[in-house]
């Protein structure tokens, strides 16, 4: 499982390589997010989660504050903010959490944190569900794609040689020139 929790933004850049990126832009419908958005959406959780796990280690039995991703989104125009840097938070944050979480002693994992969603978990609850986070947008940038690529076919390959210009071309073939 923290293999898996270490290597999601690795898993993530290698999905976003393959995708134009004219198309990150594009909205399935007007209320689900674009790969932009996701991107950005990635780092902020990332960044809560960062504190959100120190604080169950430091602090174990706290509240921890809620994360509301729509309004987040909402109110921090993600759409005027770097997907590059917003990819590179992902990455350190995540590394940084992931080393953090290897060099813990056993008796951390029996920490809990008061979630106002979940209730109270463990420190390995919490990895799980942070292991799931980053494959769950990975496949809803996969689905955007589909659409996307759905509605905007890629261009024909390269024109093929009409038959009769090939034809032509070899009727002005002398023997002197073979």
């Amino acid at each position: 499982m923290l293999g898996s929790f270490g290597s999601a933004p690795m898993a993530l850049s290698s999905v976003l390589r393959q995708l134009p990126k004219k198309m990150w832009l594009y909205k399935p419908a007007p209320q689900q997010w674009s790969i932009h958005e996701i991107i950005v959406h990635l780092a902020d959780s990332e960044a809560s989660s960062y504190v959100q796990v120190r604080r169950l280690i430091a602090e174990p039995g706290q509240m921890t504050a809620d994360f509301d991703p729509e309004r987040w989104a909402g109110s921090l125009g993600y759409f005027h903010q770097s997907t590059r840097e917003s990819l590179e938070i992902i990455r350190r944050l995540r590394r940084m959490t992931y080393c953090l979480l290897l060099a813990l002693p056993d008796s951390a994992w029996l920490h809990t944190l008061a979630d106002g969603t979940a209730g109270t978990i463990t420190l390995e609850e919490w990895v799980e569900r942070q292991e799931r986070h980053i494959p769950h947008h990975i496949d809803q940038v996969k689905s955007n794609y589909a659409l996307w690529i759905g509605t905007h076919p890629p261009r024909k390959p390269a024109a093929r040689i009409r038959r009769d210009s090939v034809q032509a071309g070899l009727a002005s073939l002398t023997p002197e020139m073979c």
